[in-house]
């Protein structure tokens, strides 16, 4: 029997619905005019004139080879998307991450799904945090494993779910969450899942570029990365560009090409954009000073929020700064009150983050400066 209700009815139906809860989404563009509190530019490098200058000379030379794929790659990088350049880049991005091997993505979401859709078998069993990204749970969808999730950071309720576990175990966690900013027990975490033979795979899509000496991230900066099964590591957050790359061994590198679906039948990021990355990555490892005037401005976040009794604010030392307000629609108001006074700041909502969690996700950049966290605060107190 055919339905009585058309496709686009049933569109109709479901945004109305997200109308009623106040959880609609719509498409608002970045006003530059604004105080930058939502961008994941840690490092203010999206808008570096350095890097750009760096990225046009790169071009340039580029240019100067007659190379005939300019604008774009022509295709997967098994057909005839692959260069010279970007297996070099490969090669030089293994090195400042410490890994035997890495292989590009053209986002994050990209090499999740990747990861998990094509790594993990029938019989095998996946673990992973419940507050993980969007991204690793569609991986997970499309596998043919076992999942369940233990609790955020609960190394008892994982070592549970592990000991009853069969097959070959994947246990999945963020370096830094990206909704609520804090870390997760990385060395516990890496402990515990050598304990059970378990391969671990961390997402350091929000830690890239802002911890370690260089910032290659948290797992080099706790000397964790060599224990490591699997870290991605994305450029689209600090780095300020666009694309990702999965860290590993070797063996990890060639079974991706030969089974990774969303590597194998995507058309490869193009010679411009590997540029980018290139230029963005080698700066990032000069960004030592940025680093230390980032964190000492989300110290001074904190410190002075701790000022207003009605500001709740989540337990993070990361650029990510949850301010818990409760209901979309509140939610909403006291990010549209932010708007109004020249500061962008959004408001998460659920069913991105769970009913009663709502939220401001404030972010902390290195360009930012203390009188505009001032007043931020002031204008969230006043509100709240």
């Amino acid at each position: 029997m055919v339905s009585n209700f058309s496709a686009e009815q049933k569109m109709a139906d479901k945004l109305e619905e997200r109308r009623a809860s106040h959880s609609i989404r719509k498409l608002i563009p970045a006003n530059s005019s604004m105080i930058d509190f939502c961008s994941n530019d840690y490092l203010g490098l999206a808008r570096s004139e350095t890097v750009l200058r760096e990225v046009e000379a790169e071009w340039k030379r580029l240019k100067s080879f007659g190379n005939h794929q300019l604008i774009g790659s022509g295709g997967s990088r098994l057909l005839a998307g692959d260069s010279d350049y970007a297996q070099e880049l490969e090669n030089e991005l293994a090195v400042f991450y410490k890994s035997e091997s890495v292989l590009l993505f053209n986002s994050g979401y990209t090499a999740n799904i990747a990861l998990f859709s094509s790594i993990p078998k029938r019989g095998d069993t996946i673990l992973y945090d419940e507050l993980i990204h969007a991204s690793v749970r569609d991986g997970i969808r499309m596998s043919t494993a076992k999942s369940w999730s233990f609790t955020h950071n609960d190394l008892s309720n994982l070592e549970e779910l592990l000991k009853k576990s069969t097959g070959t175990v994947y246990v999945a966690a963020e370096a830094v969450y990206s909704m609520d900013g804090d870390e997760c027990p990385l060395e516990e975490l890496v402990t515990l899942c050598e304990k059970y033979n378990a391969a671990f795979i961390l997402d350091e899509a929000h830690s890239n570029g802002l911890y370690g000496e260089k910032g290659e991230g948290i797992a080099v900066a706790k000397n964790l990365h060599a224990r490591i099964f699997a870290r991605l590591l994305t450029f689209g957050k600090a780095a300020g560009c666009h694309g990702a790359v999965v860290a590993g061994s070797t063996l990890l590198h060639d079974y991706l090409v030969n089974f990774a679906r969303p590597f194998i039948y995507t058309t490869a990021l193009p010679i411009h954009d590997l540029a980018v990355i290139k230029m963005a990555v080698q700066n990032i490892g000069k960004q030592d000073q940025l680093r230390k005037q980032l964190f000492s401005f989300v110290n001074y976040f904190r410190e002075q929020a701790e000022q207003y009794s009605s500001i709740n604010l989540l337990a993070s030392n990361s650029p990510i700064q949850g301010i818990l307000l409760r209901g979309n629609e509140n939610a909403k108001r006291i990010s549209a009150k932010c708007a109004e006074n020249n500061l962008d700041v959004r408001a998460i909502l659920s069913p991105t983050v769970a009913e009663g969690e709502e939220r401001l996700r404030v972010v902390i950049h290195a360009y930012n400066h203390p009188l505009e966290i001032d007043e931020l605060l002031r204008i969230i107190a006043e509100a709240s």
